[in-house]
């Protein structure tokens, strides 16, 4: 018999016997079929099985990531189902979350119904408004995201990163969890612009201090892309007012507040290439700018454009593959949809 890799150690028990962690068990028992295909190289050491294997090794994942895929909920969720002993992976009952399943060939099931996981990718993009919270349920019933998003949502769907409840702007959903963790991560450096409304007047210096970056709590951030679009003020304030309300006093404030005092706001275009917690709004009130407004226009190659204020839409094949080309990744090959014969067919 072949030696083993160190990622599938040999069998030491009975090879059907359900005991065995998936990874072990026979072909057979583990639900993949025989496809007539004979092993490419027997004596190979990534042969899992003996010299007679007539068997194509399937990918495998997590147990609680194929629930998460299907629609059965939440990662963490889907791992408290699994420790309550309410999943059963062909036929026998799964208590540890690592377990990996063959979504082809083992048969998984929650509370005796089966669970089916398709292949088939979701993108989509929404012009999220103020007011939503950035989740897919919520135990006190606010407004979310996900009553935006069409009916019946695919299985599995997820937003990409959060946007706070007064922002608005473009909120990326997907099934594709490696595209998200790739989107989000640091280290891919993708792009996001935010069109911000800050209160008092952002000069040439204060955009100059958030492309050098700006120290936080959490550290310092990274270069960013200021644009400085306009001031907005009042018509009838001079230059010499305008000086004054760059840093105006709590009384000018608490005036400005009660509609008392002319207030003037300016509104700034900056590109960031992290996803730190309320980044943008941080940034601006460490220079004294505090945000008003926030709006997001692109996510990497993705423009909002003229997609209407609480309305999604499906991704395009362009865009699919420009997020992933964005990420360094191979976009997946989209599957052929048969379309149905025209009534006047000759067939």
């Amino acid at each position: 018999m072949a030696a083993f890799p160190p990622a599938c150690p040999p069998v030491t028990g009975d090879p059907s016997s359900p005991d065995l962690p998936l990874s072990q068990r026979a072909p057979a028992d583990r639900g993949i079929k025989d496809t007539g295909a004979s092993c490419p190289d027997p004596s190979s050491e990534t042969c899992p099985f003996d010299e007679s294997c007539s068997v194509t090794e399937l990918p495998t994942q997590r147990l609680q990531k194929f629930l998460a895929r299907a629609g059965i909920g939440s990662r963490r969720s889907c791992e408290h189902l699994i420790s309550m002993g309410r999943v059963t992976v062909n036929g026998q009952p799964v208590s540890q979350p690592g377990t990996r399943v063959c979504p082809r060939g083992d048969t998984v099931c929650v509370d005796g119904r089966p669970v089916v996981c398709t292949d088939h990718q979701a993108y989509l993009m929404l012009n999220k408004p103020s007011g939503c919270l950035t989740t897919m349920s919520d135990p006190q019933g606010r407004p979310i995201v996900a009553d935006l998003l069409p009916k019946p949502r695919p299985p599995g769907l997820f937003p990409a990163g959060r946007l706070d409840l007064d922002t608005t702007g473009l909120l990326l959903f997907l099934t594709d969890g490696s595209l998200a963790y790739r989107l989000l991560h640091p280290s891919r450096h993708v792009p996001k612009r935010y069109i911000a409304v800050v209160d008092g007047v952002c000069t040439e210096k204060d955009a100059q201090l958030l492309r050098r970056g700006v120290l936080l709590a959490d550290g310092m951030t990274k270069p960013a892309t200021v644009n400085l679009l306009s001031p907005r003020r009042d018509a009838h304030l001079n230059d010499r007012r305008l000086r004054q309300l760059k840093k105006p006093s709590t009384r000018e404030r608490v005036l400005a507040a009660q509609g008392q005092l002319p207030t003037v706001q300016s509104t700034v275009a900056i590109t960031i290439s992290e996803g730190r917690k309320r980044q943008v709004k941080r940034m601006f009130a460490h220079i004294g700018r505090p945000v008003l407004k926030l709006h997001r226009q692109t996510f990497g190659p993705l423009q909002l454009g003229d997609l209407p204020v609480g309305e999604c839409r499906p991704l395009t094949a362009a865009e699919i593959g420009a997020l992933y080309e964005a990420v360094g990744a191979e976009a997946p090959v989209a599957p052929r949809v048969q379309r149905p014969a025209p009534a006047n067919s000759s067939e």
